[in-house]
């Protein structure tokens, strides 16, 4: 049974990077289409929406490296592995859109107070090209494990695509009947309203890790407290630290006093135990202490 449940995880793990990784490769055809439409045609939305895609799709490498090296074990010199390369990757990739946004957003008012000509027809079957692939996309990463956080967080940048490439396929439809040029410059900026925040969303995300900051919803006093509640032969709890090596892994070092009559093995297993069910921390480092906190204090579970 054991054997078998191992099969298929490892079976799942392999579905989920091919479809990541299909998703990858099929965002970077498109996003390069897409630059290459919006420079024959001169439309600035595309090649906004480009951006964006590019935003994306380097969020979905980073979700395929993340389900690919998770898998990776150890080696001495890297004990945690390559966990923090996606972190790396995503802040500078997050740094290099905000430039992105300011030019487009730059080129935008340009083309407001001149317009220029744009080959509408060009523009539209490129852009319906790119909706068409961003829905196939979209249907590609639907079906994936609930607690698969890695999956569900670049399906939603594939959905931002998708809204990406009917606003540019709208300001083709408004300018082949209407002839309203500004509609291409509007949807530009609206499109880099999207990379602004998907950008900005990942650079807080990354700096935060890089900062080794608490998970979301985490914090040093709720463990604390759990523990104390909910550890069997745990008398206290104190100098806790909670952080994240990457998205989803979760990390503790604490000491603990033992109840009277619990051996350390027991005390050990038990906070484990709440660590792993009330956090999601697979990793903790405890460290047993029989005196009362041997360096006199006690009172931050920060320190």
């Amino acid at each position: 049974m054991s054997h078998d449940h191992a099969h298929a995880h490892v079976h799942a793990g392999d579905l989920r990077e091919r479809r990541l990784l299909i998703a990858f490769a099929l965002t970077v055809c498109t996003l390069g289409a897409e630059a290459v439409g919006g420079w024959l045609s001169g439309s600035l939305a595309l090649l906004a929406d480009a951006g964006h895609m590019l935003v994306d799709a380097a969020a979905l490498l980073f979700a395929w490296l993340g389900a690919h090296y998770a898998r990776r074990p150890a080696d001495a010199r890297r004990s945690f592995g390559y966990s923090r390369l996606e972190v790396l990757v995503g802040y500078s990739n997050a740094l290099i859109q905000f430039a992105l946004v300011a030019w487009i957003v730059v080129e935008a008012l340009w083309r407001l107070a001149e317009p220029q000509p744009i080959l509408s027809g060009t523009m539209f079957f490129v852009a319906l090209a790119g909706l068409m692939v961003n829905a196939f996309v979209l249907f590609v990463l639907s079906d994936h494990d609930h607690d698969d956080l890695n999956t569900a967080s670049a399906r939603l940048h594939v959905l931002g695509d998708l809204f990406g490439s009917l606003g540019a396929v709208a300001a083709a439809l408004l300018i082949r009947w209407l002839g309203w040029l500004w509609s291409d410059p509007v949807v530009s900026v609206l499109v880099s309203l999207l990379i602004l925040a998907s950008a900005w969303r990942l650079l807080r995300r990354s700096a935060h890790i890089l900062l080794e900051g608490a998970p979301e919803g985490i914090d040093a006093d709720r463990v604390s407290d759990a523990l104390k509640r909910e550890a069997a032969g745990v008398s206290d709890v104190h100098h806790v630290h909670v952080w994240q090596l990457a998205g989803g892994y979760h990390v503790a070092t604490l000491h603990a006093n033992p109840a009277e009559g619990a051996t350390h093995d027991q005390v050990i297993r038990s906070i484990h135990a709440v660590l792993l069910e009330r956090f999601r921390i697979r990793h903790a480092t405890v460290q047993i202490e029989t005196q009362s906190c041997p360096n006199g204090d006690c009172s931050d579970t920060a320190h």
